[in-house]
């Protein structure tokens, strides 16, 4: 469900999301080649599904493509080898060109052609039926009506349907009625909604087409109009005519267009800017301004379509300004569109990208200047002027309009509330989806920052630094292990014994407790008298002191070394003759 779905109309797609597509693979079923397309709706990464085409079926939409006069470039057929394991790659890239060339124009990504190719389960239903059902329901309440024809392919929207109607009471009079289905961004509820259609016919402005019949139900709304045989500005440009041809025919690429004179576009530009400065002061948002929704009578412009923004329509230019975080108020939306209608009146064709940073040479300083204000990358990264701005700015200000009868549209405050509460809801949900598409862009970004050619170098170096550092490290700890083997070896030797070994024992340094002293010697008899010989030895020396704490790791090898060396000295060294005699009293043990 995309962002702007609420659960009441869960059901109702956002036609104007854009989709992607990735040929993931491409198998063979035995007589044919089959791709597998993976198709992205919007930001929403569990919005996908995949479909399976052959190259047939892409040579059958490029058929109906043709009559757009944009030269799609698909990949040619081929009679012999077209099952071979290097053909197939070689068409699967170039049909992936082709499918990219397509989404990259929004009219082709729009047309229910490429919906149907793309998403077949989505756009099954045969709508035009349906919507002939829901007119026809409303004018057997309302049977001032009949229907003389029905307008296929008028306009991009692929759930609006025109047909031309004409009243009983001036039979010769052709008048338009449009039907819509409820949009995926209505937040009127349903009671405030079909007051608020009801009032349209009331309004009066010189610079908005007047309605003659608008009625809602629980399905749509149906609005009635006249019905203008010149077609609207963007027909004008293009120079063609509403029941001329496919849409895609006449806008898409035309082979001849006109662009308009500055002091026109000054005119239409100042014109358009009071409608939408009455609709704001009315508390009635807009959000629909383009050339197909403008109609041109003697120097005059009219808007249309002001029922667009009730019945929950998304907008015309709504994949471009919900890339820009400061466009989230339906006022800089306004002026957003208005840039770049500007644009298209100056130049003669549709601006194909969100911002545009240079503009021709022939372009006049006044009229650059204000496109510089509005559609400029800085400029949409920062706050866009107000309709007010716009209003003194100079190009607009010289322009003096005519006197004409004052505005009249009255609001019922109870519904001026719920069309200000139902503005920001709408303008919470963009919030919303513009966070989730930067989200994206993030994720794109790192994600071809990871993959791109430079940082794939940088890794591979990287990689060899570690392992060159990994390297050096095993070998250092080879070259320590084999010292420290020696280094035990050789403190195994002092240890036992060896002269002129002066190597530190691999032990912890720990002074070890001196040895006991040697035991007394054997105890004589009391009858027996202790000789006295003057040729003995001395009586051993007494051992040596502990040694100091300043030499603990000598002093652990050498100290028991030479205490040893002492107790068996004095044990070789023991004589009886050496013993003196001693007296020894009655009943007493004798004392040596």
């Amino acid at each position: 469900m995309a962002v702007f779905e609420t659960n009441h109309s869960s059901k109702v797609l956002d036609d104007t999301i854009p989709l992607t597509c990735v040929i993931e693979s491409a198998q063979n079923v035995g007589s044919h080649i089959e791709y597998i397309v993976r198709v992205q709706r919007g930001a929403v990464v569990e919005n996908n599904w995949t479909i399976k085409k052959r190259y047939s079926d892409f040579v059958a939409l490029d058929a109906e493509l043709h009559m757009s006069n944009i030269e799609l470039a698909i990949p040619p057929k081929k009679m012999f080898g077209n099952m071979e394991r290097e053909f197939v790659a070689e068409r699967q890239l170039g049909l992936q060109q082709y499918l990219n060339s397509i989404l990259e124009y929004p009219l082709l990504a729009s047309s229910l052609i490429v919906k149907r190719f793309l998403n077949a389960k989505s756009y099954s239903d045969n709508l035009r039926e349906t919507a002939l059902q829901h007119v026809s329901m409303i004018f057997r309440s309302e049977p001032k009506w009949e229907v003389v024809e029905p307008l296929h392919n008028l306009g991009w929207r692929l759930r609006k349907h025109y047909i031309v109607v004409k009243p009983y009471e001036n039979p010769k009079e052709r008048q338009l009625l449009s039907w819509n289905d409820y949009g995926p961004f209505k937040f009127l509820p349903a009671k405030e909604l079909m007051a608020v259609i009801k009032l349209l016919p009331n309004l009066q402005h010189p610079f908005i087409a007047p309605m003659e019949f608008a009625v809602a139900n629980e399905n749509g709304g149906m609005v009635i109009r006249s019905f203008y045989e010149h077609g609207t500005l963007r027909d004008y440009i293009c120079k063609c005519k509403p029941k001329q041809a496919h849409f895609l025919k006449k806008y898409a690429r035309p082979k001849t267009y006109c662009v308009l004179e500055t002091r026109e576009i000054q005119r239409y530009g100042r014109q358009i800017l009071e409608v939408l400065k009455f609709l704001y002061d009315k508390g009635l948002p807009y959000g629909h301004l383009h050339a197909g929704n403008i109609v041109v009578n003697r120097n005059t412009c009219q808007l249309l379509d002001l029922e667009n923004w009730i019945l929950g329509l998304p907008s015309y230019y709504k994949n471009f300004f919900v890339q820009f975080k400061k466009l989230q108020k339906m006022e800089s939306i306004e002026v957003y569109s208005f840039g770049r209608l500007l644009y298209e009146m100056a130049f003669g064709e549709q601006l194909l990208k969100a911002t545009c940073d240079t503009f021709p040479q022939h372009c006049p300083p006044d009229l650059r200047s204000v496109l510089e204000l509005l559609l400029t990358s800085e400029a949409c990264k920062n706050e866009l002027p107000t309709i007010n701005d716009l209003l003194n700015h100079p190009f607009f200000s010289s322009i003096v309009l005519p006197q004409s009868d004052k505005p009249i549209f009255k609001i019922p405050s109870k519904l001026k509330e719920s069309i200000k509460s139902a503005k920001e809801l709408l303008e919470k949900h963009l919030k919303e989806e513009q966070k989730l598409i930067n989200q994206l862009k993030r994720l794109t970004k790192a994600k071809e920052f990871h993959m791109s050619e430079g940082e794939k170098l940088r890794r591979r170096k990287t990689k060899k630094k570690e392992k060159a550092l990994e390297n050096s490290k095993d070998d250092s700890s080879v070259s320590n292990s084999s010292t420290s083997a020696s280094q035990i070896v050789g403190n195994g030797t002092a240890s036992a014994g060896v002269p002129g070994t002066n190597f530190a024992p691999a032990a912890p340094s720990i002074q070890s407790p001196p040895p006991p002293p040697p035991p007394p010697p054997p105890l004589m008899s009391s009858t027996v008298p202790v000789a006295k010989s003057s040729n003995a030895p001395p009586p051993p020396a007494p051992p040596p002191p502990p040694p100091a704490a300043s030499n603990k790791s000598t002093t652990a090898t050498a100290a028991p070394s030479n205490d040893r060396t002492a107790l068996l000295n004095s044990i070789c060294g023991f004589s009886k003759g050496g013993l003196k005699s001693v007296k020894v009293n009655d009943r007493s043990k004798p004392k040596v």
